[in-house]
């Protein structure tokens, strides 16, 4: 049995262009510490440890369901990394309720070894877990233009 091979960024699924696996993980990567940096300044001077860890889930899902639900489809990273997340269906913005779900299934996709993040190395729409409960892709802005940032 072959391995998938990774994609390059701009590879195609059969409907279109999509973002390869390893400009996604790039800007995973580096929205983590876009947000973590200055929520840990923060979290330095909150001794409850329970406020640090609701203060963590909630700053996190705001940061993602504001940019991934801007008219943009990008967070600060995905805009570095020349991304953004679409509607499967329009082509255009996902909803912020969309967007939240996408969110909140990112959780699953990361439980059993990461396997619903790796999902899009095989499938046909290089999509993960998160992306095909949302019914979202993630393209790249040279085929999928944004007209302003953040929207």
């Amino acid at each position: 049995m072959t391995q998938p091979a990774p994609q390059q960024p701009g590879a195609s699924g059969p409907s279109g262009p999509r973002a390869g696996f390893g400009i996604r993980l790039g800007a995973f990567l580096l929205d983590g510490l876009i947000v973590a940096v200055p929520l840990n300044l923060v979290l330095i001077f909150i001794d409850v440890f329970a406020i640090r860890q609701s203060l963590s889930f909630v700053v996190g899902i705001a940061y993602s369901v504001y940019f991934i639900g801007s008219p943009s489809g990008q967070t600060v990273a995905m805009k570095l990394c020349n991304i953004r997340a679409i509607d499967a269906q329009t082509a255009g913005r996902i909803e912020y309720g969309t967007a939240l779900v996408r969110h909140l299934v990112s959780f699953v996709s990361g439980l059993a070894c990461l396997v619903g993040y790796l999902w899009m190395l095989w499938d046909p729409e290089k999509q993960t877990w998160h992306d095909k409960v949302a019914n979202t892709y993630v393209v790249p802005t040279s085929d999928y233009p944004v007209e302003r940032w953040p929207g």
